[in-house]
């Protein structure tokens, strides 16, 4: 009897999740123009919200300023604070509150960058860029709140815990399931604000879901909430067969199976963060991908579909990869030993691998390039092996290919990996 009253208590019906991303708010313009969007609903929506822009971007410079101990921290903390200064002064007459509470979040930053560094990177990394999506949240609370008293602000921290796995923390479904039903109790008529991307362990340090991980917290929050849908907002009218900025022929995508946004992602997709499918897939929660530019459109629904879809040709570039080959010294097979050798030193970089090929006695695999840390990985490799890597490469993706499109996007490029099978071809080219 307990357990069908706790069930009726937190299954509210019409629960809606709405993620707006960095480019939705980067300025005071897309913060009027979320209030619009969500202006619409009357109640029974979690609105969660990414850093304001390139703010991301703006706090790992802090960071690695804090990190290495350079003079220039405190100029690049500057920079970021000025940037909310100038929104908030264009959202607010009365800055009573606002200031007050941003001053708050400002004084925790700049009494993290006057101590000294932890020993971890990725520890210190979490607890700075974490502000990101708490400053943009309490300036997105504080204006919503101008028109809607109801509107409530939640620290994800306190709901969404993970290990303290920093930088891409694992979560705890069973914690946060818990935690959540207690934050989000009084769910029915009410409007949340909360954070993307970052979240808490047990002894409440920060942590964060990885790099663009605010669409992961939405599916989240929609499988511990029952959510009856997610919406991201995006500045593209949908879920395109390429991307808009850089091809002309693009098209958008009406509706896409869980399985195939799955396989768009792990190419490189950047329209939802990888981990995001899995969660809405276990409850069949349809996630919606839509313009907040034009947010009467219907954009595109990803769902599960009892019937196949046809879709066109979908090509996915992603830039500023390399591509290593690995040979042991000693030409022994490429097996098993060395395989495990060698994820293991990719996994101590936190590096992951977006195509690989082995053949007897060599290895190549590409990924992103990360000039702070690549020099240090080739010399771990030449440890063992015979390391040949270029740097100035793409890795282009394509499913559904058809002849006609591989020779348009491949054409004359100089190929040095090529991986098809029925629906996907893959090629590593120079850029």
């Amino acid at each position: 009897m307990d357990k069908i009253l706790y069930f009726c208590k937190y299954n509210i019906t019409n629960m809606k999740i709405y993620k707006f991303g960095g480019a939705s708010v980067n300025s005071a313009e897309g913060v009027r123009n979320l209030q619009k969007i969500v202006g619409k609903e009357k109640g029974n929506l979690v609105i969660v919200v990414s850093a304001m822009g390139k703010i991301t971007n703006a706090l790992e410079k802090v960071v690695n300023s804090f990190f290495e101990r350079r003079a220039d921290v405190t100029k690049n903390l500057q920079a970021v604070i000025d940037f909310h200064t100038t929104i908030v002064d264009e959202l607010f007459e009365d800055k009573t509150t606002i200031t007050a509470e941003l001053k708050q979040l400002y004084d925790e930053l700049k009494e993290i960058i006057q101590q000294k560094p932890s020993l971890s990177y990725d520890y210190d990394y979490d607890r700075i860029v974490s502000f990101g999506e708490l400053i943009s949240t309490t300036i997105v609370a504080n204006f919503l709140k101008q028109e809607n008293s109801a509107i409530q602000f939640v620290d994800i921290r306190a709901g969404i815990k993970t290990d303290d796995n920093y930088r891409e923390g694992n979560v705890d479904m069973d914690l946060s399931q818990k935690l959540c039903d207690r934050l989000f109790a009084e769910r029915e008529k009410k409007v949340f604000v909360t954070q993307g991307f970052i979240a808490g362990t047990i002894t409440n340090q920060t942590t964060t879901l990885g790099r663009e991980g605010s669409d992961y917290t939405a599916a989240i929050l929609a499988n511990l909430l029952n959510a009856d849908s997610v919406t991201i907002w995006k500045d593209v009218p949908g879920v395109m067969t390429a991307d808009p900025k850089r091809y002309k022929e693009v098209q958008i995508i009406p509706k896409l199976s869980y399985k195939e946004a799955i396989e768009l992602s792990y190419c490189g997709a950047s329209i939802i963060h990888p981990k995001t499918v899995k969660p809405l897939q276990n409850k069949k929660i349809p996630l919606f991908v839509k313009s907040f530019i034009e947010p009467d459109k219907d954009g595109s629904v990803i769902n599960e579909y009892p019937y196949k879809l046809n879709l066109p040709p979908i090509y996915i570039d992603k830039s500023n990869q390399v591509l290593l080959t690995l040979t042991p010294r000693d030409f022994s097979f490429i097996a098993e030993e060395k395989l495990s050798k060698i994820f293991s030193v990719l996994a101590s970089y936190r590096l992951k691998v977006s195509l690989m090929q082995t053949s007897a006695i060599s290895f190549s695999f590409c990924m992103d390039y990360n000039k702070v840390n690549f020099q240090q990985l080739v010399q771990e490799f030449k440890n063992e092996f015979e390391v040949l890597y270029n740097t100035d490469v793409e890795l282009i993706s394509i499913r559904h290919h058809t002849k006609e499109i591989i020779d348009k996007l491949v054409g004359e490029k100089i190929v040095f990996v090529e991986q098809r099978n029925r629906l996907t071809a893959r090629f590593v080219v120079s850029e």
